[in-house]
């Protein structure tokens, strides 16, 4: 018995690998964007702690 048009085992796997390829593009991009942000929270933590430090510094020098 011959099978249904459109069932056979070269027909499901054609969509696949364009779809796994939009999902690793998808997820490469989300994993840019995650990774940036990083940098910048890292950014920002560094520059507040040495804010915070020179503050300390100034009060201490100038404290009576």
């Amino acid at each position: 018995m011959s099978e249904p048009q459109g069932t056979g085992p070269d027909m499901g796997q054609e969509p696949r690998p364009a779809m796994d390829e939009s999902l690793e593009k998808r997820r490469l991009a989300q994993e840019t964007k995650n990774e940036r942000q990083v940098w910048y929270f890292l950014a920002y933590f560094l520059f507040g702690i040495h804010f915070v430090a020179f503050v300390m510094i100034y009060a201490v020098r100038h404290a009576h």
